[in-house]
């Protein structure tokens, strides 16, 4: 099979009338509001035949259609509520936080997850785990709750199921096209992609950040099948819950070592960090190591620092050591 040279994807261009649309679809608050949702499903086969995807919609929704949706009445109107609604969600002061923890300075929390359910048309989740991560996503987004949440962006997500002819259970590997999915590829100043390093035995992988804006919450996605590493580095975020123990230990630790670096590299610094599971166990080890290297303390101490989960309280920590804990040099 010859792979082509260069590819090419033409999208429509939506009529000014309908342009609100496209903050709509990108931010995957859609997800859980019945009204967006209906406003997508107004070309019903082409909600089908896209997996419920609004931004590959978008993309394949030819210039006819856009153009008379941009003069339906019924359609401008739903549009106009689903929108105001929107930013009204956005801009709110009232969340639950904001009443009832108003007073708390420089909170976010940090949630890292080996998989995420927020929605079926952005397959990097397998079951509970993803569900529930994707529902803690949602509910600190309507919640007003300071989040960030951080995963891996798998190229084939988890298999699908269907019964070949004989009545057997087959699985079914499908890729996702991440430019066609609602997702952002984070820049560094130069246009650039963004790109975070994590040294392997041997080698550094090297992984970009996608970011699914979910809500009010960022969740940051990493990708190492770029052409900066080998193919089989490339391949350690081809599949959720992939190949064998090797392959595992090279995911958590992309996910919990690169997960931190590409936090810094985006100028997030979170005060609390919240592991989903053991899956992002090396957040531990890493954090432990930064502490360590930044001010100069042991591996127990740098531990016991790190284990109540915020930097913010590390300097009230670190003198409460100095004032009970012999010199290391005496």
């Amino acid at each position: 099979m010859v792979k082509p040279i260069r590819t090419f994807t033409v999208t429509p261009s939506l009529p000014p009338e309908l342009d609100r649309q496209r903050a709509l679809v990108y931010n995957l608050r859609w997800a859980w509001n019945h009204d967006a949702i209906e406003l997508f499903r107004w070309d019903g086969d082409l909600w089908e035949q896209s997996g419920h995807n609004p931004a590959l919609m978008l993309g394949t929704i030819d210039q006819e259609t856009l153009q008379a949706a941009a003069s339906d009445e019924g359609f401008l109107a739903h549009l106009n509520r689903v929108s105001n609604d929107f930013d009204a969600y956005l801009k709110s002061e009232s969340t639950w936080f904001r009443k009832h923890h108003d007073g708390t300075n420089n909170l976010l929390v940090a949630y890292f997850s080996a998989e995420f359910g927020v929605t079926d048309c952005l397959s990097i989740f397998a079951g509970g785990l993803g569900i529930l991560a994707g529902d803690h996503l949602k509910s600190a987004s309507d919640l007003g709750v300071p989040l960030v949440a951080v995963g891996l962006l798998y190229q084939q997500g988890y298999f699908r199921q269907y019964l070949n002819e004989a009545g057997w259970q087959q699985e079914e590997y499908r890729d996702n096209d991440f430019h066609n999915l609602p997702l952002t590829l984070e820049r560094d100043r130069d246009g650039e992609p963004l790109v975070i390093e994590v040294e392997y035995p041997g080698r550094k992988v090297a992984a970009q950040i996608w970011r699914a804006q979910v809500g009010h919450v960022a969740l940051y996605l990493l990708d190492t099948n770029i052409k900066q590493n080998s193919a089989p580095d490339q391949d350690i975020t081809d599949q959720l819950y992939g190949g064998d123990a090797e392959m595992r230990l090279k995911q958590e630790m992309m996910l919990g070592v690169g997960g931190c670096r590409a936090l810094e590299a985006l100028g997030v610094q979170p005060s609390v960090y919240h592991l989903n599971e053991g899956h992002s166990a090396f957040l531990a080890l890493e954090r432990i190591r930064r502490l360590m290297e930044a001010n100069h303390l042991s591996f127990a101490e740098a531990r016991e620092a790190a284990s109540s989960g915020r930097y913010a309280i590390f300097s009230r920590w670190e003198e409460r050591i100095r004032t009970t804990t012999p010199s290391r040099s005496a």
